[in-house]
């Protein structure tokens, strides 16, 4: 079956976050990491289906809800997990949050890989510990990780978790094997332990193979915690649902009690029918999203190339999030996302929220039909136009 992602489906009036956040019918959104194409057709059947019994009470997790994530994961990624591994709850990010407040206390340090996505922040903070950055490293156009940097932070007896962004927003790095035994073997040096974000895994593009951290060795799978969803896949965020995958008995007690402090600890009914058709049914669906996304960054670099040379586009492994530098302009990352919504109708994120190494970047959403990436595009270049009038 043949999927049409150029179909422009309205989003404005449903009450989006990405869409209707502004009052500006003319405004192109073009930043919060959501998808404007529908999800896979046997998600939707199966959510129509849940629909028409018409009560909605509270949800039991099934055995088939596990034996789904079980699948997928052995299937694709060949890392094979035990049921009792699996706590599910409403998001990565409240994941995340509940999993630190499980294995930190406050004044502990958090190791973070700048720039990152902006959550790891708050999350960080909100459980009264302190960001440790570990700054990758920029040059031709692509990002690595400063190994030694990173020794020096995880030898901070203070430190007690690095959080992992694998694949890496906003960067669009996916960390290869050997990337991540280098991570792992330092963090398991140093007595670290990894809580690992891997909701952008099944984004990759040719060439590049996404692989979860814990299922590269018996070591790292028991001294680190990944947290996973089909929501960015499968583009269903707004169904809050994700997992917590540890296979320490111990940390997943804490880890369990923690969920439940933070009150995180149920999911709704349509997150638990969606996750089990997609891993299920949505593998066809998914191949023909990742062939559209690499044409659509193809594009997207391309137009970059002739048109704007000036502002390279970080290379993208995986995501759907582009990273385009533009200290050509010379405009502060905030000042820009501010004067790009004003003046050029198009809303970006500044590249300093994802913290201080971001400062002269612009992350792009392109998971959209191409008609509007290039039409941000081409807002975006009568931007710097303009710009190049007004100098003397």
């Amino acid at each position: 079956m043949s999927h049409n992602f150029d179909e422009l489906i309205p989003r404005r009036g449903t009450n989006s976050y990405k869409w209707d956040s502004a009052a500006d019918a003319d405004l192109l959104p073009m930043w919060v990491a959501d998808m404007d194409f529908r999800t896979a057709p046997p998600v939707v059947e199966a959510l129509r289906r849940r629909t028409e019994h018409g009560i909605f009470g509270y949800t039991r997790v099934p055995d088939a809800y596990y034996e789904s994530v079980i699948r997928w994961f052995s299937r694709r990624h060949g890392w094979k997990m035990d049921k009792s591994w699996i706590l599910y709850t409403s998001g990565v990010v409240p994941a995340v949050s509940a999993v630190l407040k499980a294995l930190t206390r406050p004044g502990d340090k958090v190791v973070v890989q700048t720039p990152v996505y902006n959550c790891f922040f708050s999350s960080i903070r909100n459980n009264g510990c302190r960001i440790a950055s570990n700054p990758l490293i920029y040059e031709n156009n692509a990002y690595r990780i400063d190994y030694g940097d990173l020794e020096r932070k995880l030898s901070d007896p203070e430190v007690k978790v690095l959080l992992l962004c694998n694949p890496h927003n906003p960067t669009g790095r996916v960390w290869t094997r050997e990337e991540l035994t280098l991570i792992g073997n330092l963090c398991l040096r140093h007595g670290v332990t990894v809580i690992s974000d891997e909701i952008h895994g099944e984004l990759t593009y040719p060439g590049h193979v996404y692989t979860p951290f814990a299922s590269i060795s018996e070591a790292f799978l028991r001294h680190s915690v990944t947290c996973i969803s089909p929501s960015k896949a499968f583009n269903l965020a707004g169904l809050q649902i994700a997992n917590i995958v540890s296979a320490d008995e111990e940390m997943r007690r804490r880890i369990d009690k923690a969920i439940n402090i933070n009150e995180v600890c149920d999911v709704n009914p349509f997150g638990v029918v969606a996750t089990i058709a997609a891993y299920d049914e949505g593998e066809e669906w998914l191949g023909q999203l990742l062939d559209y996304l690499k044409a659509n960054y193809e594009c997207f670099r391309n137009f970059c190339r002739t048109s704007l040379p000036d502002f390279p586009v970080v290379n993208l492994e995986g995501t759907y999030l582009a990273w385009m530098n533009c200290r050509a302009l010379g405009i502060a990352s905030e000042t820009l996302e501010r004067r790009l919504t004003e003046e050029a109708g198009l809303r970006l994120n500044a590249g300093t929220v994802y913290g201080v190494e971001g400062e002269g970047f612009m992350r792009w959403n392109i998971a959209c039909p191409r008609t509007i990436l290039l039409e941000g595009l081409k807002r975006f270049a009568g931007f710097v136009q303009s710009e190049k009038r007004m100098l003397p």
